[in-house]
């Protein structure tokens, strides 16, 4: 078509050798481009499209070399067959010996099928398959086949059988042979994640546009204080979400422990008030299944609650008064784990009766000052006063020792079970892989913590954030990425103990405070700040 004076945008369309590569930085291929939109195309439906594309570009989805191996394997031409193999480029000779036995392979099964191809299968095998550069075994049980027919292709089975050599062949080829299926989903996925991860603030798993660069502001992680809890009398010192993130639990040095039941508009009213306890609250759990509460009296009992009831199913002690100090559930919301170091240092495991089931005790058994289990149940992880992180492995029995430099007050563990944070002392934040075999954590500092017992959490989109209470009034939060923090939480009064993110809702954060209040923390929205 030639250029119309009247419009001058309407001209022909560049030949392929003229348009040379796309993109701002000439990177894209045109003929690879083209391809994997054609391919797009037939995947969504649209093959009148593809045709048309197909025409006008000159460029053909298949690639020459696949049309041609195509056509040669459902034809059974096995010798144009070896041909296309050998004509393609960066097919290593490994690779070619491999393929020319699938071909080979194929057509001595369909031989051994005829009623007199026994001699030429033998033929195929001693002069086309022998000869190959492959692992001897597979050419002695092709031998075995002229015995036993086990293996041998029908006629019926022809059809099914090339169609099984091709796709076999297909994954010994170089990938611009025949690309990938989704091959642009692929690459768009992988362009949208690559920018997602190097968001700091990406908090939103739903909002990915394809129609501009991700970026969020700030204003996506929790930092506006919407409401402030008041029921407690003293100092609180343990929050957490349940599971599904419905309710939330929190403790208190007044001997208390409240549930509190998020509403639909992300406002909290209370549910439950457990009283019991003699001493203060110092530790709470819950199940797996959000059904039940454990709290953990300050040198005191362990209780378990019924989350709908708030009834108290079960006093845990014992004649030796044993000092629980923190517990732990097992993924089937059946069976708890405990660590006591009161009148001697234990972990113990037990059902929701109470009844013991296994116990770790002795001379070499260290002080547990926190415990947690990995989602899958096959790990227990323990923070013992010697400044070390246990590992047991109870499948393998075995177990892993982390030292750190410095007093470990707390532990949390990721949704997934793979990473663990653990506050320090030092005024520093460690994240250790579970299985990992690193001797070096990431470290994450800013927050104040020297005196007093500090918890941190995972939380947001895919627990790429940490959050942490501070002896300095103020919370802090950390993209995991990164060491120092990305945002500072101002509105307590006193020390902020522990804090609690929301998994079901990765806009909702919760801190416990010696001020006796919790306060509710929201990424920006059109919300007022409310009391209760």
């Amino acid at each position: 078509m030639e250029a119309n004076p009247e419009n001058p945008h309407l001209r022909s369309p560049p030949s392929p050798a003229a348009a040379g590569n796309l993109g701002p930085r000439r990177l894209l291929d045109r003929s690879q481009f083209i391809r994997i939109i054609l391919q797009a195309l037939h995947s969504l439906g649209y093959s009148k499209a593809a045709a048309a594309l197909e025409s006008e570009s000159g460029v053909a989805l298949d690639s020459p070399e696949f049309t041609s191996l195509l056509f040669h394997s459902l034809s059974g031409h096995w010798i144009d067959c070896i041909n296309s193999i050998d004509s393609i480029p960066d097919l290593t000779s490994e690779s070619k010996s491999s393929a020319a036995f699938l071909v080979w392979k194929q057509h001595f099964m369909e031989l051994l099928a005829s009623e007199d191809g026994l001699v030429a299968a033998k033929d195929v095998l001693r002069s086309c398959i022998s000869p190959l550069d492959v692992e001897r075994g597979a050419v002695h049980r092709l031998s075995r086949v002229m015995i036993s027919p086990e293996g041998v292709v029908l006629g019926e089975e022809r059809v099914r059988g090339r169609i099984g050599m091709l796709l076999d062949l297909l994954r010994l080829m170089p990938d611009w042979v025949r690309m990938p299926s989704g091959r642009l989903e692929h690459l768009v996925e992988t362009a949208v994640m690559k920018q997602l991860d190097s968001c700091a603030y990406h908090n939103t798993p739903e909002e990915v546009t394809l129609f501009e660069d991700h970026a969020c502001s700030l204003d996506r992680i929790p930092s506006k204080c919407v409401q402030t809890l008041y029921a407690h009398k003293n100092e609180v010192w343990f929050v957490q979400f349940s599971n599904a993130g419905e309710y939330l639990a929190s403790s208190s040095k007044d001997c208390t422990a409240i549930i509190w039941e998020v509403k639909e508009d992300d406002t909290l009213s209370l549910k439950h008030t457990l009283e019991g306890h003699l001493k203060p609250v110092s530790f709470l759990a819950w199940s797996p299944d959000d059904t039940m509460l454990l709290t953990c009296g300050n040198a005191e009992v362990l209780k378990l609650w019924d989350a709908t009831t708030g009834i108290c199913k079960l006093t845990m002690n014992n004649q030796v008064n044993r000092v629980i100090s923190s517990c732990a559930w097992f993924p089937d919301s059946k069976k708890i784990v405990c660590g006591s170091y009161e009148p001697d240092n234990r972990v113990h495991t037990c059902d929701i009766e109470g009844n013991e089931i296994d116990v770790w005790e002795g001379e070499r058994m260290p002080k547990v000052s926190d415990l947690a289990v990995t989602p899958d149940g096959n790990s227990l992880i323990s923070i013992c006063s010697n400044r070390e992180i246990w590992i047991r492995d109870f499948r393998k029995g075995t177990e892993k020792v982390i030292p750190e430099e410095y007093s470990i007050t707390s532990l949390s563990l990721s949704r997934d079970g793979k990473f663990m944070i653990v506050n320090l002392n030092s005024e520093e934040i460690h994240l250790w892989s579970v299985y990992g075999t690193s001797n070096t954590p990431n470290r994450y500092r800013g927050h104040k913590q020297g005196k007093y017992v500090i918890r941190s959490c995972f939380g947001g989109s895919d627990c790429l954030f940490l959050a942490s209470g501070s002896e300095d009034s103020k919370i802090y939060i950390w993209q995991r990425h990164n060491e120092e923090p990305i945002q500072v939480l101002s509105g307590h009064l006193m020390t902020v103990n522990c804090v609690s993110w929301n998994s079901s809702k990765p806009h909702m954060l919760a801190s416990a405070s010696d001020d006796c209040t919790i306060r509710i923390w929201m990424a920006s929205r059109n919300t007022s700040k409310v009391h209760a």
